[in-house]
């Protein structure tokens, strides 16, 4: 297998190594940065601030004596505090005993243990902020949809068919009245498939009852990263006229042909600015996260699509955007806990575990499909590392804070030994995932 099959074609692979370390640098920052705030508020001294392992490429040292680094390998980054051994945080044992009391108070391993604890839980935690705010800055620049809702701009469409007019307000869909985006969404499950749809609006301050265009055509809103659809070429804004010879117009009939297709070759037909092109992809098994917070195994090509017109948009306030980060970001823990339950109890494949090939070729399909979208991207990512620090491995912050919650219980840390032995097994298991997830993106489908 060669490499080069895993990345996806938006400018080769220095490019998508590029949108994968600009994506990683920004979340090991605002991680570390939260160590660094927090240690430095608890009365912990930083020493050495680093984006990057390796050879040092740029530094400079600032008035409170940290230097802060930019390293030759952009995978990763870490803040080293007084008394520390390495990057890791282990004690400095030949030196750390000569330091007087004063000075052992601005190490990590002589501070309380609630400015240690409090360090700890900063990397993670600052993760999720980074979420929560990218989500909720996103929904405030681009708005919620109007309710009722209201038309936008039309997206190019093969067919000259009758359309809405850009601020006529829709009342109703097929008969059924719609005063919620939900409901409209809803509305639009239940129309029968068709070239035209009767739509209740309001135009100009009358109410009237018109013909127009089906409202959720078979149009590519969307791609996912390795899926069939982007590699075999498809783009978005393209619109799917036809699969194996049969014409569609709704995006629903391509989900049915695709979800009944048990993974055999489609033809498919596209209407890309004029031109009709055509593509042959199989449908992949993909393991996909249900309401309930279960999975279920369909068949995909991994592409979504989107309304035949852009809808009116309103500002929501601050309040509301921030609960909506909130609220992403907890969907997005619950999602990945669940997926990770899943595959331990075998009941989805483990080809979902995802390595450093499977992140980088997501962060270049994501950078392909626009800036939004990769800063989506970048948003989800963050909570994803956020929540494995937490995991209760040494080396990996939630490690570190099960030994504190030792402590706080036994009154004393464990012993040197203890943490030496524990620190060599979290480090052979956070190897043998990585190697795991690596093979993954190699090897699975």
């Amino acid at each position: 297998m060669e490499m080069t099959s895993l990345i996806p074609e938006f400018g080769g692979v220095l490019w998508t190594l590029a949108a994968f370390v600009v994506a990683l640098s920004v979340i090991v920052f605002v991680h570390e940065y939260g160590h660094y705030i927090v240690g430095k508020w608890s009365g912990i001294k930083a020493e050495v601030f680093s984006i990057g392992f390796g050879p040092v490429l740029f530094s400079r040292t600032d008035r409170h004596g940290t230097r802060w680094q930019l390293a030759a390998l952009p995978f990763g980054g870490f803040v080293k505090f007084l008394g520390d051994a390495s990057a890791a945080s282990d004690k400095a044992s030949d030196t750390y005993e000569d330091l007087d009391e004063e000075t052992k108070r601005h190490t990590m391993h002589g501070a309380p243990l609630w400015a240690r604890a409090a360090t700890v839980a900063a990397g993670p935690v600052f993760n999720f902020i980074l979420s929560i705010l990218v989500f909720g800055a996103m929904v405030l620049v681009q708005g919620t949809p109007k309710e009722p809702v209201e038309v936008g701009e039309y997206v190019p469409l093969p067919a000259e068919v009758q359309k809405l007019q850009q601020g006529d307000t829709i009342l109703s869909v097929g008969g059924q009245e719609v005063a919620t985006y939900e409901a409209f969404i809803a509305a639009i499950r239940e129309l029968p498939v068709g070239p035209l749809t009767e739509y209740g609006i309001e135009r100009a301050g009358e109410r009237r009852v018109v013909e127009a265009a089906y409202p959720f055509p078979p149009l590519v809103q969307g791609l996912q990263a390795g899926s069939a659809a982007m590699d075999a070429g498809i783009e978005i804004g393209d619109v799917i006229v036809a699969v194996d010879g049969q014409p569609i117009t709704a995006f629903r009939e391509l989900q049915d042909i695709v979800a009944a297709s048990d993974g055999k070759a489609l033809q498919i037909d596209v209407w890309r600015d004029g031109e009709t092109l055509d593509f042959v992809l199989a449908p992949r098994r993909v393991d996909m996260p249900t309401g309930e917070g279960g999975f279920e195994t369909r068949w995909l090509i991994g592409m979504t699509g989107g309304l035949a017109f852009t809808p009116g948009t309103e500002r929501p306030g601050p309040v509301e955007a921030l609960q909506y980060g909130v609220d992403q970001t907890v969907f997005i823990v619950q999602s990945s806990l669940s997926g990770l339950w899943h595959m331990v109890t075998g009941a989805i494949s483990s080809c979902n575990l995802r390595g450093p090939i499977g992140i980088a070729e997501t962060s270049g399909a994501a950078a392909s499909q626009g800036a939004s979208n990769f800063i989506w991207f970048i948003a989800v990512l963050s909570t994803a590392v956020g929540l494995l620090n937490l995991f209760p491995i040494p080396v990996l912050d939630g490690g570190h804070l099960v030994f504190h919650a030792y402590e706080a219980i036994a009154g004393k840390p464990p012993s040197d030994g203890a943490l030496r032995v524990l620190m060599g097994v979290g480090l052979t298991l956070m190897l043998s995932l990585m190697v795991f997830a690596l093979t993954n993106d190699l090897f699975c489908p």
